[in-house]
């Protein structure tokens, strides 16, 4: 009896333990949040023993998920295919996106149109297979068995006579389809330029909108002028840029009398011994006594 009883006491106290490990009491009650599993304890955390630290929070978060564990048992519950499923509730904290909400995709040019002109495709409604006539039998309709189809009833081309010199008309077929698909795949590019926001430039002549006004070419100009590091103070002039100083334009003729005018009236007389004179003839002197 003695180890029957001993062997009840164990068991006991293992209920005892595992009862509060269950049971867990805090100072401050912690907010559950059943929608998002999420547990926000605002007791205070002891942080003076940095060695008991780790130990610490573990037995910190072991009792915080215990409170959630048993938060769930208390919800309604149901089975679905032999599975016991807890059934939550809406969420009361709204979780904040960790990115931006994805931005709807931009439409082609053709949904574009059928959006404004109020066409509707019919996707679900079409079927794989279409009746040939020419062939008599059913074909498939898209796919590469579609263009055997299209080979077995292309096997013979009518030549038009229409004035034009006359060419193979398989590669003149040929040609088109190469030309469709090239059509249809500069469509595409267009649609992913669009969808990305880039700008492609116009075939022919080119818009006004890829070249720049006069007035911004100054200004940049201008700009590149002061962006030196003196300012622009020691930049070389160029030619072109030399300012001109204003005044009355002078002609040829004018100027040059003018010119002529201004030198009689300046110019003095040579006095005797100086000047331009001819050293031939003698000039000046004490006059002798006769």
């Amino acid at each position: 009896m003695d180890i029957v009883n001993q062997i009840l006491d164990n068991e006991n106290n293992k209920n005892d333990c595992i009862q509060q490990l269950i049971n867990v009491e805090k100072e401050i009650d912690v907010d559950i949040d059943e929608g998002t599993l999420l547990v926000s304890d605002y007791n205070t955390l002891n942080l003076k023993a940095p060695s008991k630290l780790e130990p610490n929070l573990e037995a910190l978060t072991r009792d915080n998920v215990q409170l959630l564990i048993n938060k769930i048992w208390t919800l309604p519950i149901k089975c679905v295919e032999e599975v016991i499923l807890a059934e939550l509730p809406k969420p009361k904290y709204v979780l904040p996106r960790s990115r931006k909400l994805p931005k709807p995709k931009s439409l082609t040019k053709w949904q574009q149109f059928a959006k404004d002109k109020g066409i509707r495709t019919k996707k679900k409604g079409r079927s794989k297979l279409k009746w040939d006539d020419l062939l008599q039998k059913w074909i498939p309709t898209y796919g590469f068995r579609n263009v055997e189809a299209e080979k077995q009833k292309e096997w013979l081309v009518e030549c038009h006579d229409d004035g034009k010199p006359i060419q193979d008309p398989f590669v003149a077929l040929k040609a088109s389809k190469n030309e469709k698909k090239a059509k249809n795949e500069l469509q595409r590019l267009r649609n992913l330029a669009k969808a990305r926001k880039v700008k492609i430039p116009k075939v022919g002549f080119p818009s006004s909108e890829h070249f720049k006004d006069s007035k911004q070419l100054s200004m940049g100009a201008k700009i590149a002028e002061v962006s030196t590091a003196s300012m622009g103070q020691f930049n070389e002039v160029l030619k072109k840029n030399v300012k001109k100083t204003k005044g009355k334009k002078v002609t040829k003729k004018k100027k040059s009398g003018q010119l002529k005018e201004l030198g009689t009236k300046n110019k003095k007389k040579p006095k005797a011994g100086k000047g331009n004179r001819d050293f031939r003839k003698k000039v000046g002197g004490r006059k002798r006594r006769q």
